[in-house]
């Protein structure tokens, strides 16, 4: 059985995106309930309709049974959440997807609800008058041995990867500041970007680093907010309020010696300095019968400026090796590059959502209706991670093969 159109995404909604610990008194639940009710009146529909739900990373903001009894959901059939974190944003459409192609469900919502405040009494009872983070890792054995070479958080360890990838390919700084830079470009155009301000080369260099060789305008935003998409049967989907976005494919997983990925780093070389989603993207485009020639648009997971370039690589947009030189030569721009990437301002610039706001601008791009509108655009990318396995892609279509 192949995922090959017989489910579309219908509905997309959210709400506004803010600064990290702003959202408050809202909870991460009832910023779940929002964007869910949101999503559903985009398609037409209401919570009658909705027998399933498939997460990723945690995302619901609780428990999955009483969001069930507190939205007024009628009866579920199928519930799924993906292992990891944001590498999930685009599978946990795969996963509704794979429910209603097997019968399983007939309409189901993906979301993610992301709060990062230290206190629901608000930001100002958090310590220095900070909001915290929302998790923290436990102790364990991987993390001590890791941590004495000050592999603290993401940002250390991503910045490992980057430094091999510049050792192996002679990538550049110049080519993370290309991928921040026309980013923040499309975010400027957005009224929901948290980051709308022109961002120069010049900003970019000047900026503090804060993990060699990534700098300030290499990380991803710190946000809160909620996003979910509406999914169900491809013939259901024709009657509905707008154009379908239909699920060509999507895959969910990575080698095995991936694995922790940035937590552990124990892979062999010729996967160490890549995204790992090089066996991810095979299984995507076998599932589609399509490549990447056929994609108009890509909106790549970019928690990390240098993450965009190996995705590039390892979805076969370029060589191994070449995605430098690729961002360099103006393709990911928007209009004008080859595969405008990321037209909505991704993590970077409009909003960490982890993952989920990718998802929506390819629904919006396939459906004709984005703010960053690439013309005549059919065919989009989405993908969740890099991270640890599962990462996972989606492809979206506006018309069936």
């Amino acid at each position: 059985m192949t995922l090959r159109d017989k489910a579309a995404i219908v509905g997309v909604g959210s709400t506004p995106y803010y600064k990290r610990g702003r959202s408050l008194p809202q909870t991460p639940f009832e910023m779940a309930g929002k964007a869910m009710l949101a999503a559903l009146d985009d398609a037409g529909l209401s919570v009658a309709d909705v027998d399933g739900l498939a997460l990723y990373s945690f995302g619901l903001g609780g428990d999955t049974s009483l969001f069930a009894q507190v939205m007024g959901v009628p009866e579920v059939r199928f519930t799924a959440m993906l292992t990891g974190g944001g590498g999930g944003a685009a599978g946990s459409v795969g996963l509704g997807a794979a429910a209603i192609a097997s019968g399983m469900a007939t309409c189901v919502v993906s979301l993610m609800s992301l709060q990062q405040a230290a206190s629901r009494f608000g930001a100002s009872y958090a310590p220095k008058g900070k909001p915290g983070a929302q998790y923290s890792a436990p102790p364990s054995p991987e993390g001590n041995f890791i941590q004495p070479a000050g592999l603290m958080g993401p940002g250390q360890m991503f910045a490992v990867l980057a430094q091999r990838h510049m050792h192996l390919y002679g990538t550049k700084r110049e080519h993370f500041a290309e991928v921040a830079i026309s980013t923040r470009e499309n975010a400027r155009r957005r009224e929901t970007s948290i980051m709308r301000d022109e961002l120069t080369l010049d900003d970019y260099f000047d900026a503090r680093m804060i993990a060699e060789p990534l700098c300030l305008f290499d990380f991803c935003l710190e946000c809160d907010g909620a996003v979910a998409v509406v999914t169900t049967t491809a013939e259901r989907a024709k009657d509905l309020r707008h154009p379908p976005a239909y699920v060509r494919a999507s895959a969910n997983g990575g080698n095995g010696r991936w694995g922790q990925a940035i937590t552990w780093m124990g892979m062999p070389d010729e996967e160490f300095a890549s995204s790992g989603h090089r066996p991810v993207a095979k299984r995507l485009w076998d599932m589609a019968g399509t490549g990447p020639a056929d994609v108009d648009v890509a909106l790549l997971y970019d928690h990390f400026s240098p993450m965009v370039i190996l995705q590039l690589e390892d979805y076969g947009f370029c060589a191994i090796g070449e995605g430098g030189d690729f961002v360099a030569g103006g393709n990911i721009r928007w209009p004008s590059g080859s595969l405008p990437v990321n037209t909505h301002g991704g993590n970077l610039s409009e909003a960490y959502i982890i993952g989920m706001t990718h998802v929506r601008e390819g629904v919006e791009q396939v459906r004709g209706t984005a703010v960053n509108q690439v013309e005549g655009a059919k065919v989009a990318l989405v993908t969740g991670g890099p991270a640890s396995i599962p990462v996972s892609s989606l492809l979206l279509s506006s018309e069936p093969a």
